[in-house]
């Protein structure tokens, strides 16, 4: 049973990876899907195999986010989903970290976050949805990692403080957070064939179930959030790493 039919979603960077797989788990669920990007060519791809519109739109800027929740108004009016999933990975030791290193971190993953959820709020129905793509690592003390850590512990106290400011208007404001997930950003590392194997060995060792999630597992709780049998959850962060964390 489709259980989004009559919903519209908008899903940010839904052109590759857990964005993607997000946005077809949606449309699988009867919902109508937007997805931007900042790609054009991935955008447009992605929405055909898909049946979603495509808005290209960088998050790392406000004027951008502004200018697509513009342009979603204009042709839908309002929406009922909002997943707030663009991100980039990026990381630095503490000593020495460059202002850039921070900045392109920060600038989608936070700032860009915040501000796509506080230009979006007033096309959200009332009884809508968001959900927040955050990380296991919210909650861990890599080295090396301080900076997308803290993007993303930042963004779990931004939903849980949306959860409250939302709850008038039974707008649900909830995170996923994934551990190591196979999809392209792992790819984009720039690893050769070995140095992958390594990473991903290493990883699997650090996961009590002994292998690497899948953006499908990750876009399955997504849409579980979108719909009504999640009315009364709210403010709630779910770890879907295969117990890393514990």
């Amino acid at each position: 049973m489709k259980t989004l039919n009559g919903k519209i979603a908008l899903v940010t960077g839904g052109n590759s990876g857990i964005g993607y797989a997000a946005a077809k788990e949606l449309r699988a669920q009867g919902a109508e899907v937007i997805i931007t990007g900042r790609r054009e060519e991935a955008v447009r791809q992605a929405a055909e195999e898909i049946g979603a519109t495509g808005f290209v739109a960088d998050q790392g800027k406000v004027n951008a986010i502004e200018q697509l929740a513009g342009e979603v108004k204009e042709k839908f009016g309002r929406i009922d989903i909002l997943f707030i999933n663009a991100g980039v990975l990026g990381g630095a030791g503490i000593e020495g970290a460059a202002e850039a290193d921070f900045d392109y971190v920060m600038d989608v993953n936070f700032k860009g976050a915040f501000f796509t959820l506080s230009r979006f709020i007033p096309l959200i129905n009332d009884g809508g949805s968001v959900v927040f793509l955050s990380s296991n690592v919210a909650s861990m003390n890599g080295m090396n990692a301080s900076i997308y850590s803290s993007s993303k512990a930042a963004l779990n106290a931004v939903m849980k403080i949306a959860a409250k400011e939302l709850a008038p208007r039974k707008i649900r404001v909830n995170a996923v957070s994934p551990g190591p997930t196979q999809t392209e950003i792992l790819n984009k590392l720039g690893l050769d064939e070995a140095s992958r194997k390594g990473l991903d060995d290493w990883m699997i060792d650090r996961i009590p179930l002994k292998k690497i999630g899948n953006a499908e597992d990750v876009a399955k709780l997504v849409s579980y959030f979108s719909g009504d049998n999640a009315s009364f959850i709210t403010g709630a962060e779910v770890v879907i790493d295969g117990g890393m964390s514990l």
